[in-house]
């Protein structure tokens, strides 16, 4: 015996999750904080959200790998031992000018390290410390 049901009374599909945009395939972010677990926790999120990420924890090696690695995203922390996340930025954004910047700190002093900034007419994205994997995600994904 075959049963048949008219199409008006099949169930209706309701999605159970929102639908978020995807990064562009292999979009290149390089995570800079002097804080391994940071970094690496970071760079293991977005690898897993489709990210092409690398975490570096100096500003001299992230040097190094922006060379090689050429990112679409440069994120750093802003005060570092050595090189300031600032200092990092403003380097790598003269050697890859389409590079987006994005500063994160902990620190309320973080306003007066963004001066040289400034004085070069270069303004950069900053979040906060902590930084949630949600917001992050969004950000990068032009969400924010």
């Amino acid at each position: 015996m075959e049963l048949r049901y008219p199409i008006d009374n099949c169930p209706k599909i309701i999605p159970t999750r929102k639908i978020v945009p995807t990064p562009p395939k292999g979009q290149r972010v390089l995570i800079v904080d002097d804080e391994p677990m940071i970094a690496d926790t970071l760079a293991q999120i977005l690898n897993a959200s489709g990210f092409e990420a690398r975490a570096v924890h100096n500003g001299e090696k992230a040097l190094e790998v922006a060379d090689e690695l050429k990112p679409q995203v440069l994120l750093t922390d802003v005060i570092m031992r050595g090189m300031s996340g600032v200092e990092l930025a403003l380097q790598v954004s003269d050697k890859l000018p389409s590079c987006r910047v994005i500063l994160f700190s902990g620190q309320a002093a973080t306003a007066d390290l963004l001066d040289p900034a400034q004085k070069k007419g270069r303004e950069f994205e900053i979040l906060t410390k902590p930084i949630h994997p949600k917001v992050l995600l969004e950000m990068l994904r032009g969400g924010a």
